[in-house]
């Protein structure tokens, strides 16, 4: 979507600056947390070269004080953050549904959410929908995880080491290459 209507934000979490992009139908991106902030407006800007950053609205404003409080280890709740999911294809939009119902300090793994579409050999297809997920935080691909409890991948932010580090804020519990039981 590169739409002149869209504008955008950077905002400070405990995690790093963030971003957040908006249109007439809802939050269009999340952007976590790159190497700078310099960075992460860059990141935030690739395919919308025509965004204003511009001061929230309150229905974004409200999206982004939920998104800090969450980070801050607040059991917070971001389902009721409009989505406009225009584009993403059907699958994946499928796919952020489940991810979206994952509660707080919880987790799920590739393969369960397969299951859940009633196609247990999907896992991979999930783990690259979840890998162009447009809204993280609020979709929380953070709560996915590999077999057996590993972390598996994460194309956000500093990858795995956010992943890592947001499952932290929310005490979930990760077994396997990290040694948690």
């Amino acid at each position: 979507m590169n739409s002149v209507s869209e504008s955008y934000a950077l905002f400070e979490t405990p995690i790093g600056i963030c971003g957040i992009a908006w249109g007439e139908r809802g939050v269009v991106a999340v952007q976590l947390p790159e190497a700078s902030e310099r960075e992460t407006r860059v990141r935030m800007l690739r395919g919308r070269a025509n965004a204003r950053e511009e001061q929230p609205p309150p229905n974004v404003r409200r999206a982004i004080d939920a998104i800090v409080a969450l980070l801050n280890g607040g059991e917070t709740d971001l389902r009721d953050i409009t989505l406009d999911m225009r584009g993403v294809p059907d699958f994946h939009r499928r796919v952020y549904e489940i991810a979206r119902a994952i509660p707080v300090g919880e987790t799920s793994t590739y393969g369960s959410i397969a299951m859940k579409l009633g196609d247990p050999t999907a896992a991979r297809a999930v783990g690259q929908a979840l890998g162009r997920n447009p809204f993280p935080i609020v979709i929380p691909c953070h709560r996915v995880l590999a077999a057996n409890g590993k972390l598996g991948g994460f194309s956000g932010g500093s990858g795995s080491a956010t992943k890592l580090r947001m499952l932290a804020i929310e005490g979930a519990q990760v077994r396997g290459e990290l040694g948690l039981r």
